[in-house]
């Protein structure tokens, strides 16, 4: 059973991981831009000719395979011409401690599958409610933001149902803005609620909440005879990187007591930052939290968590089975406060990380991130070419392109065909989204090792592409990416 890992299958680890980081190391040499470029089409045909019920060929030829089928076509997050969506480029002690957990495979459902994986799981979960403020909090990691919205929202539901006279699932109301998350919709549909429960706060010129909206809100929820479950208040908009005034909503969330749940998965870098830190002032007043450590904190996914101010909280949604967790059982068992059992010990890739970098290493840079940012905004801002659409607290650049003459109408469809341009050339990926119902292109800036003239370069690929497609001549537009 040399196929399996094990005492007499050592060598052959050696092997397969010497030969996989090999390939993968010269590929991070080689690699010239952040995608190949190749077609779907020619995508299709390499992975449909592969005969998956034929013989085995060996860990050699099946790893070859994989460096020419996956890693050759990858998107590669580290390139400094990907800028399109939430992804960072990883920390080379997480990807290490990925190697370690994926051999050794534990389980940190319960604590006899892990032992001290558990303990360093709640070690790190209690590192991070005492960065947001959580002296007494509690937590569990994830497998990113949407579960870990979902988790906080069902805590919600059952504290709002277990301190609530009468309450009934159909009356509860979730409050958050059309900036927020689209998984507190998904998730208000996952917890029955009704179809009408998720409703939007205005938000202000820069889409953050505005608290006396919320104010309003909630006294109309009372007014429709209907309980007000929670406020979801965002630390790190998708599209435009902004930060709800989250001590103004804590607030009125306070004077309402209503539940109020932070979604900080792409700014909690911001609790390793020395200068930024105070763009979370409030968070600590928040019943739970969202962290996507694979966002801000140079993660390979997936790792992320839920934090709650109060660790008792997480009681609410507690299930005990006799097999696995019996209800007075005396062992830290972390499927408690799961919704997953069999759960993949990701809190080791962020405890090698903090332990090999330092907590304000990460900060600089994610600082680095936001810098950079803040400089490609006076870059847009100072091309007549280019039109910034928006500000952001962290490292997000909406804008698009639309020279002066050029009407809204073109300037729209321009959009979505610059980004397929550069996408099919792989040189350079840009995301779209809309604003105020207006198509813009999006840079998200992730990596600190990303210059402002790497981002000049992009910008200029865009504006090229952009006007050999005002010309008419989508071969020159082609032409011009590739």
């Amino acid at each position: 059973m040399h196929e399996l890992l094990s005492a007499a299958s050592a060598d052959a680890y050696v092997d397969a991981m010497r030969g996989t980081v090999d390939r993968v190391a010269t590929r991070f040499r080689t690699t010239t831009q952040p995608f190949s470029g190749a077609s779907r089409e020619h995508l299709q045909a390499l992975v449909d000719a592969v005969d998956l019920d034929g013989p085995g060929h060996g860990t050699a030829t099946a790893l070859r395979e994989v460096d020419e089928l996956f890693a050759q076509h990858a998107v590669w997050f580290h390139d400094p011409a990907y800028a399109a969506h939430l992804n960072c480029p990883v920390a080379v002690p997480a990807v290490a401690a990925e190697a370690v957990l994926a051999a050794i495979n534990p389980s940190v459902d319960t604590y006899d599958q892990s032992t001290v994986g558990t303990l360093m799981e709640r070690r790190l979960v209690a590192w991070t409610a005492g960065r947001i403020g959580f002296p007494a909090g509690g937590g569990v990691f994830t497998s990113g933001g949407t579960q870990s919205n979902l988790q906080a929202l069902l805590v919600a539901r059952e504290h709002a149902l277990a301190t609530t006279p009468g309450a009934d699932l159909r009356d509860l109301v979730v409050l958050a803005t059309a900036s927020s998350h689209f998984s507190v919709q998904k998730s208000a549909r996952l917890l029955g609620l009704a179809p009408d429960a998720v409703r939007l706060v205005p938000v202000d010129e820069r889409g953050r909440m505005r608290p006396e909206a919320l104010a309003i809100a909630l006294r109309h929820v009372e007014r429709d005879g209907r309980h007000a479950m929670a406020v979801v208040a965002t630390a790190g908009t998708t599209d435009r990187g902004c930060v709800d005034p989250l001590a103004r909503v804590a607030d009125v969330c306070d004077a309402a007591d209503v539940w109020l749940h932070v979604d900080a998965a792409y700014g909690c870098g911001l609790l390793v930052s020395r200068t930024r830190r105070h763009l979370l002032d409030g968070i600590e007043r928040a019943r739970s939290v969202t962290v996507d450590f694979h966002k801000a904190f140079f993660q390979p996914v997936s790792s992320s968590a839920l934090v709650v101010r109060h660790a008792a909280d997480l009681r609410l949604v507690a299930h005990h089975a006799d097999y696995l967790n019996p209800e007075h059982e005396d062992e830290p068992n972390q499927v408690d406060v799961s919704l997953q059992t069999t759960r993949r010990f990701d809190a080791l890739k962020l405890w090698v990380t903090l332990r090999a970098l330092g907590a304000d290493r990460i900060g600089e840079l994610v600082d680095a991130t936001i810098d950079l940012a803040a400089a490609v905004h006076r870059e847009v801002q100072d091309d007549p070419d280019l039109r910034l659409l928006a500000r952001s607290d962290l490292s997000t650049v909406l804008f698009r392109y639309q020279p002066d003459g050029l009407p809204d109408a073109q300037a729209d469809a321009l959009v979505g065909q610059v980004r397929r341009v550069l996408f099919d050339s792989g040189r350079a990926l840009v995301a779209r989204t809309s604003l105020d119902g207006r198509p813009a292109l999006k840079l998200t800036l992730l990596n600190p090792a990303t210059t402002l003239d790497d981002v000049r370069h992009v910008l200029d690929l865009v504006k090229q592409a952009a006007s050999a497609l005002v010309e008419g001549d989508d071969l020159l537009a082609t032409a011009v990416a590739r």
